[in-house]
């Protein structure tokens, strides 16, 4: 009886992953390459929200430090800065690209090589101060998918 119930349970706390993992939707996930020594890149990818929630944070066993960053310009300068969140309303797409939003991944353990897959989590929060994680891999790419690739001479 024990075991069937502990079944039960890890099937219920399965089911109820699997249930707050399709209140967002992620497409054309995808991490930029890395050259040896390099510390520090990004991931991107367009959030789509059922309900509104808030991106609130990231892990990645590449990264010994992940963060949400916004890029922007700031009079002549482009600037980037870590944000605490980020709202997705319900129905938007929201696009993590370079130039803008995207999960920034610091302190690389490994050089991170075209072809590659790495594994990354999302944390969300919900209006009600529920939190929820998704559970992404992300391709690692030389440049965005469907970009055009840069011509060799």
């Amino acid at each position: 009886m024990r075991t069937s119930l502990k079944l039960l349970l890890a099937l219920a706390a399965l089911a109820l992953s699997a249930a707050a993992n399709a209140q967002v939707e992620a497409k054309n996930v995808w991490a930029r390459a890395t050259v040896q020594g390099q510390m520090g890149t990004g991931a991107f990818m367009t959030l789509t929200a059922k309900e509104p929630v808030r991106l609130v944070g990231a892990a990645s066993p590449v990264a010994g430090v992940v963060e949400i960053h916004e890029m922007a310009m700031e009079g002549n300068v482009m600037r980037m800065r870590a944000v605490e969140r980020l709202d997705l309303a319900a129905g938007k797409p929201v696009e993590l690209k370079p130039g803008g939003y995207h999960v920034m991944l610091m302190d690389l353990n490994r050089t991170l090589k075209a072809g590659d897959r790495i594994a990354v989590e999302l944390r969300f929060e919900t209006k009600d101060k529920k939190q929820f994680t998704l559970p992404l891999e992300a391709e690692v790419r030389m440049t965005a998918p469907g970009a055009a690739m840069p011509m060799k001479h």
